[in-house]
């Protein structure tokens, strides 16, 4: 369909879209496919002998590095090229990094190619939505970051359904087809980014440095600490369903499955609820939701309260991603060339605790005996934490 010259408004409405779909597709490849395709992968790579058990596991962490390195180097990468070039750079080399795992050339080899996919999804996290929003109007920022964030979980449901289906052909086959998937999504994006780096809006301001404000320092405490509320069901909500309530692996995998669920629909609806109600108050909705619902496991064994609790941590594990970057926005509204390093700040920051959090609570759980209920209490702790820092930058911001 042809867009004319004489109608830019609905060719600007078109491009935004269209920028979307292009964030959403890196989403998918960087944080979707390249992280938690690889959850249902680690017991193919064993079971086939690729790796043993005790290195299998670090392969997992060299993404996670690799994550936290790209989100760091974003800034200076963008700063080298354009945005765009950047972000096409990376989505080519995670499709490389699908091809390159699908041949278990040596532990180093693998190490190296799952570090460099991590790399791509910590600078396409960093980059891709800051580089889209600017172009979308305030009124529907909320909506289109949701739909943006979006990827990941539309990663996390296919981690359970497509990974199962392409393990049944070969686990070779089964990083070929990811990487055929990746690449695909690569070429739906290709021309999809900004043609420029930022509105006239943001050059106006690009020589202004922005202070950090208190209540953008709060932010990412905050989001740094929602990062741990997620970690026990992110890790442990499969096992504590399979053999912390002996209901088995099939019903473990139920739970799973309504977890990825959830991560479909969140972001969007995080989204629609910041354009209605505002970023600050969808936050703390956001807080307090996921304390109900991380603290359930830890007083009650009730199926449909579980999932209950499955499908809304599900829901804003991609979900709180849109709503902190909306609120980062908001509070440097009048800077936006501070924007994405700030943005770049709180991602490392989620990251780093996300990492902490999850060899902090393994250990607990060993050293406990494995007492299931205390991660699900240690991560309602952090919420209430989170939500705590967030009522009291509000206030003190009044």
């Amino acid at each position: 369909m042809r867009y004319s010259v004489s109608n830019p408004p609905e060719r600007e409405l078109f491009q935004a879209w269209r920028g979307v779909l292009a964030g959403a597709s890196a989403s998918l490849v960087g944080i979707g496919l390249a992280r938690f395709a690889y959850t249902p992968l680690l017991p193919a790579i064993i079971d086939a002998h690729w790796f043993p058990a005790s290195t299998a596991a670090y392969l997992g962490a060299a993404n996670l590095g690799g994550y936290l390195a790209g989100a760091l180097a974003a800034g200076w990468s963008a700063r080298l090229a354009r945005a765009p070039t950047v972000l096409r750079a990376m989505m080519v080399i995670a499709t490389i990094a699908f091809v390159a795992c699908a041949f278990p050339v040596s532990f180093l080899w693998f190490f190296m190619w799952r570090f460099l996919s991590g790399i791509s999804g910590g600078a396409l996290m960093v980059l891709a939505a800051p580089t889209i929003i600017a172009h979308v109007a305030p009124s529907r920022r909320g909506f289109a970051s949701g739909a943006i964030f979006t990827g990941i979980g539309l990663g996390i449901a296919a981690s359970g359904t497509i990974v199962p289906l392409l393990l049944k052909q070969g686990l070779t086959q089964t990083w070929l087809g990811l990487a055929v998937v990746s690449l695909l999504l690569t070429i739906v994006a290709w021309n999809g980014w900004p043609s420029q780096d930022a509105p006239a809006a943001a050059a106006h301001h690009a020589s202004v440095k922005a202070p950090p404000p208190p209540a953008l320092r709060a932010l990412f405490v905050e989001y740094a600490l929602n990062a741990v509320g997620l970690v026990p069901h992110m890790i442990f909500l499969v096992d504590f369903v399979a053999r912390g309530l002996g209901k088995g692996v099939d019903a473990g995998a139920e739970f799973w499955v309504l977890y990825g669920l959830g991560a479909i629909a969140g972001p969007l609806l995080a989204g629609h609820l910041a354009d209605r109600a505002g970023f600050g108050p969808a936050l703390r909705v956001a807080y307090l939701l996921q304390l109900i619902a991380v603290a359930l496991p830890a007083v009650s064994s009730s199926s449909s309260l579980l999932m209950v609790s499955s499908v809304i941590v599900g829901a804003f594990t991609p979900g709180i991603v849109p709503l902190v970057l909306g609120r980062v926005n908001e509070l440097l509204a009048h800077h936006p060339a501070a924007q994405k390093s700030a943005w770049r700040t709180a991602t490392t920051g989620f990251a780093v605790l996300q990492a902490l959090a999850a060899y902090g609570l393994s250990f607990l759980f060993s050293s406990s005996g494995g007492d299931y209920r205390l991660l699900f209490s240690c991560g309602a702790a952090a919420l209430v934490v989170a939500l705590s820092v967030d009522l009291f930058a509000a206030l003190r911001s009044k």
